[in-house]
């Protein structure tokens, strides 16, 4: 589809089989999202949801990994600027809604590390396939602000509260067979496996009933938007930190590749 390869760059939309339409995390710094990148992360998913040669999506990384996050340049900026801020909270919401929102199946494939924003999409994809040696962390409180994003809204159904809470508050890194184990991805294969397995899954939905597989997932996601007034809070919070002293001590420590010493 040529107005969704022209207008989304960053996000190198291609189709990798009929009706499959393959997104591409492929940035320095461990596929690390821009500010493009988030920008169009927001506005891509309603262009899919119209686009009728779309069928399914597969979203995975290069280089062996998926994505590290928010790039420490944009973090910058929302530092220093409150109009950043209301700018990421904005998208932020448009993400995690419009990901919901698209009735068309979404498939992960993830490798390597994946944090943060690139997290986002990799979870609220409706089937996450990962490595068993991928390496999955919330690193929100890890930076001095609340756990937004996507956890709050999805976390507690996928793997429970009593996990969920561990795993947001400790920011603890856990393998994709620990996610599995526990419910938070939907299967893990060997690391060489990951890319074809989802491409695979991605065009047997794409060849499915349509009509079938829309509802089901649509229907299916009433229970993230019934949780949607929690993760607009978790969200505001965590711009309201972006704000605040820890984070400037949370992104200090991480450059510096030091423990935090929050006051």
């Amino acid at each position: 589809m040529p107005e969704i390869s022209d207008t989304y760059a960053s996000l190198h939309p291609s189709f990798v089989s009929d009706g499959v339409l393959e997104l591409l995390f492929d940035a320095p710094n461990l596929n690390a999202v821009s500010a493009e990148m988030h920008a169009d992360l927001a506005r891509i998913w309603r262009d899919i949801e119209n686009a009728p040669d779309v069928r399914a999506v597969v979203v995975r990384g290069a280089n062996g990994t998926f994505s590290a996050g928010g790039s420490f340049d944009v973090i910058d900026e929302a530092i220093e600027d409150p109009a950043v801020r209301t700018r990421l909270y904005q998208e932020t919401r448009d993400i995690v809604f419009a990901m919901i929102d698209c009735s068309k199946p979404i498939v992960s494939g993830i490798r390597g590390t994946a944090v943060g924003a690139g997290l986002v999409v990799g979870l609220l994809s409706d089937i996450s396939v990962v490595s068993r040696t991928a390496r999955l962390v919330d690193g929100h409180t890890r930076l001095g602000i609340a756990a937004g994003d996507h956890s709050v809204i999805s976390w507690p159904l996928l793997c429970g509260m009593a996990k969920a809470k561990y795993l947001l508050l400790t920011c603890e890194p856990i393998s994709g067979e620990e996610a599995e184990r526990i419910g938070l991805v939907s299967l893990t294969v060997d690391d060489e496996e990951v890319d074809t397995r989802a491409l695979k899954i991605a065009t047997r939905l794409a060849n499915g009933a349509q009509d079938a597989l829309r509802y089901t997932k649509q229907a299916l996601n009433y229970w993230y938007r019934d949780n949607g007034g929690a993760f607009d809070f978790s969200t505001m919070a965590e711009m309201f930190g972006i704000g605040g002293p820890d984070i400037r001590e949370g992104l200090a420590s991480l450059r510096e590749k030091r423990p935090p010493r929050f006051v």
